[in-house]
């Protein structure tokens, strides 16, 4: 065991102190803090700007209209009678008096139409705020050309009553849903991002020893499981480093965010996040990474440059991304067929099995299985991974596809560790 940690130890210090590490570091904890306090960002970057309206309006009683009924947006714009040509309106707008320009008129109905005019397309909010106060005086007018009380368009208006009960009394309510989904969804991405840079980093790792040709020193004095796992662990020393960080000022933020009615608060409804869905994100979060960890470790053994190394892990990429978009879709059908079958697959479960966790009323067998599938996976991908490594770490030469693999178990066969 003395190898193991001396091999864990010496991984986890020379990444823990590299300057890409720090920076990685550094710019995570950045974003983090910002994504949960953006609303005071942008409150505080970008200046209340009201825009100034210029109106046209062919009935004076038509602005009057509009008027009272833009008094919901009146911290967005405000609006200006003028009388002048459109010509000499627009010229103005274009000097920067004016931010728009609404000409209104009545159509052969009688009732309002507008066009309104800008410097730029860019900009659509005012114009929509404008259209939606000019629907409501539509609606007054129409309302009032038909006959239509005020009393029977309040019974057309009002939204049918439509509720959603649960028959299940273990079923989780809607406030519970929206919060598992905001978590879910966070730490979904959590791992999806994590597997991808971490396992990159062991391939890496593992090539760029095999390139300096240290790896042929070690290989004949170290157990290729005992240096297999060692990496491993040491990169997921480094990972855990990293996470508690981040964890540490993401939980800081966001309390503070709740305390003050940001953003965040409005996602999170419930005062506590429930314990069960932050163990059994650790569990599957640490069972995948050695999932994926162990197959990158073994293909960054099988290249002799680390140019090759991007080219070899490509597909295992492909299948994470494939793991991310299936737990997407799952965050609005947590108990389709395709989700329930990809939890049970390995290369999926850390991600889709978790989800469906969060989303559902899992009972505890799925999770049992689900588990288990992996623990088995690991340890067979462990088994033959060794044997692959083994042997990979003294293949050299052009990596070109996986059939390098057969090569590499039967030069396993010839090196046997002292």
């Amino acid at each position: 065991m003395t190898k193991f940690f001396i091999i864990m130890l010496h991984t986890f210090r020379y990444k823990v102190l590299s300057k890409s590490f720090i920076f990685s570091t550094l710019l995570t904890l950045f974003v983090v803090g910002g994504i949960t306090n953006i609303d005071r960002i942008i409150a505080f970057v970008e200046e209340e700007k009201v825009d100034k309206i210029a109106v046209i309006a062919e009935e004076e009683v038509l602005y009057f209209e509009l008027e009272e009924e833009s008094t919901v947006y009146a911290d967005d714009y405000t609006l200006e009678k003028i009388e002048l040509t459109i010509s000499q309106a627009e010229q103005e707008v274009i000097d920067g008096k004016w931010d728009g320009l609404l000409l209104l008129t009545l159509n052969e109905a009688g009732l309002p139409e507008a066009n309104y005019r800008a410097l730029t397309m860019a900009d659509q909010g005012t114009a929509q705020q404008l259209e939606q106060a000019l629907q409501l005086v539509k609606v007054a007018r129409a309302t009032e050309k038909l006959g239509i009380e005020e009393a029977q368009l309040h019974i057309l208006h009002t939204p049918v009553s439509f509720n959603i009960e649960a028959l299940s009394e273990t079923a989780k309510t809607e406030t519970e849903l929206n919060t598992a989904r905001f978590l879910v969804n966070i730490l979904v991405v959590v791992i999806y991002f994590s597997v991808i840079a971490y396992g990159n980093m062991i391939a890496l790792e593992v090539a760029t020893e095999k390139s300096s040709r240290v790896m042929e020193i070690l290989i004949s004095s170290v157990h290729p499981v005992i240096q297999l796992f060692a990496k491993i662990s040491g990169i997921a020393l480094l990972g855990i480093v990293q996470f508690l960080l981040i964890l540490v000022v993401g939980v800081a933020s966001i309390r503070e965010n709740i305390v003050s009615g940001g953003v965040v608060s409005d996602l999170l409804s419930v005062e506590e996040v429930p314990l069960s869905i932050l163990f059994y994100a650790f569990i599957f979060f640490v069972l995948g990474y050695l999932f994926y960890a162990t197959i990158s470790a073994v293909l960054g053994s099988l290249v002799s440059r680390i140019e090759d190394v991007n080219q070899l892990i490509t597909p295992l990429t492909l299948i994470i991304v494939v793991a991310f978009l299936i737990s997407m879709f799952g965050l609005t059908s947590p108990d389709s067929t395709i989700v329930t079958i990809a939890s049970y697959i390995p290369f999926f479960t850390p991600m889709v099995m978790f989800l469906r966790f969060g989303m559902l009323d899992l009972s505890i067998w799925e999770m049992i299985l689900g588990i288990s599938l992996l623990v088995i996976s690991i340890s067979v991908l462990g088994i033959i991974g060794a044997r692959i490594y083994k042997g990979g770490v003294l293949l050299y030469g052009k990596t070109s596809s996986l059939k390098d693999i057969k090569q590499a178990l039967a030069l396993s066969k010839k090196n046997k560790p002292r």
